[in-house]
């Protein structure tokens, strides 16, 4: 009984000095005042949720896109992540039919600086900021990541990202921009929508993760794996491609945040280093 009620002990006071605690603030808009004011769509939709450790410091910052094709979908904070010692954003756009490309690729861009520019406010490092979501979402992100004219706006450089990390985004152009131009949705295209039409050497570490490519949503696994081999042959040093076996295009994104937590560790350690 006495060794019972000493572990009992332990276990009681390491919960509470290894507890850490959250906090949420939701519907934070991301454009300025006078952008919100301008269009009922923009104040309605474009907002995000902030989740939080309260008492670290420097801590990494996850922007977490929703999918749903451009067309649906709703912010939420992933359950995998949560209570990590990392913040996730996640974040609202503009959709599909409302709205045509590019105007949900600048709100993504708008949302990611609007991270830059406040985070530290929160306890976050500038210095590790990812961006990330799984389908639409990894599109989202790949597309902010990579095309450097999107945060250019907000003279913001994109290499300042301190990762990419699609989940079974599209890496040519979009179904649902392929669809607002009329084109059919297996005319694959590379053009100025497509994140593979801005390969370069010099970008962020980028971390590409789909399903099984028998599972995979049309040629989804192809799509990343064309990336990989693009990026590597452009000279990028850290590309890294991921094919989650047995999973399709729904079920991949669970198994895939094991290997995101992983990525901010690895890059932790990097930057910690440097």
């Amino acid at each position: 009984m006495k060794k019972l009620l000493i572990f009992l002990f332990i276990t009681i006071t390491s919960i509470s000095i290894f507890s850490q605690e959250y906090q949420t603030i939701s519907n934070v808009h991301y454009y300025d005042e006078k952008t919100n004011k301008s269009d009922v769509y923009i104040n309605e939709r474009c907002v995000l949720d902030v989740y939080f450790p309260k008492n670290i410091k420097n801590f990494s910052t996850v922007i977490w896109f929703h999918g749903g094709g451009i067309t649906g979908g709703e912010k939420h904070i992933p359950e995998e992540l949560k209570n990590k010692g990392i913040a996730i954003i996640a974040v609202n756009y503009r959709l599909s039919p409302k709205v045509n490309a590019p105007k949900y690729i600048e709100d993504a861009a708008a949302a990611t600086a609007w991270v830059f520019n406040n985070i530290k406010k929160y306890g976050g490092s500038e210095d590790l900021i990812f961006i990330t979501g799984h389908s639409a979402g990894g599109y989202l992100a790949s597309m902010v990541g990579l095309d450097k004219s999107y945060l250019h706006k907000y003279k913001i450089d994109a290499n300042q990202l301190a990762g990419i990390i699609p989940f079974s985004g599209q890496m040519i152009s979009h179904f649902t921009t392929r669809k607002e131009k009329g084109i059919d949705e297996l005319d694959a295209r590379i053009d100025d929508m497509a994140p593979l039409h801005f390969i370069r050497a010099d970008a962020p570490p980028l971390l590409l993760i789909t399903g099984d490519r028998e599972k995979e949503l049309l040629g989804r696994y192809e799509e990343n794996a064309y990336m990989w081999r693009m990026m590597k042959l452009k000279g990028h040093k850290e590309t890294t491609l991921y094919e989650l076996d047995g999973f399709d295009h729904g079920g991949m994104a669970h198994p895939a945040f094991p290997l995101l937590l992983n990525e901010i560790k690895r890059i932790e350690k990097l930057k910690n280093v440097q």
